[in-house]
């Protein structure tokens, strides 16, 4: 083949964007396949996303990552302690 043939096949994507026809993904497929079985039901436009969990002091999460960095120093100091020279 000569490189001119090839030149001639590349992908021209004004081209292909003013196909007449698009075929759909394979997951719009999917769905609308299923949807046709079972159609969903009909959602507001925000739901209401349902009970909340309190959540947790901002002040316990510092205290968690504080406790768990001093923890990891005072082991590091630990193990360098008992290491022979």
């Amino acid at each position: 083949m000569s490189q001119t043939g090839d030149d001639e096949r590349e992908f021209d994507i004004k081209w292909a964007d003013r196909a007449e026809f698009k075929e759909p993904s394979a997951r719009a497929r999917m769905l609308a396949a299923r949807w046709r079985e079972n159609p969903p039901e009909p959602q507001p436009f925000r739901a209401d996303p349902g009970p909340v969990e309190p959540r947790r002091s901002s002040w316990v999460s510092t205290a968690i990552v504080f406790g768990c960095v001093a923890a990891v120093i005072v082991l590091l100091g630990w193990v360098r302690f008992r290491a022979p020279y």
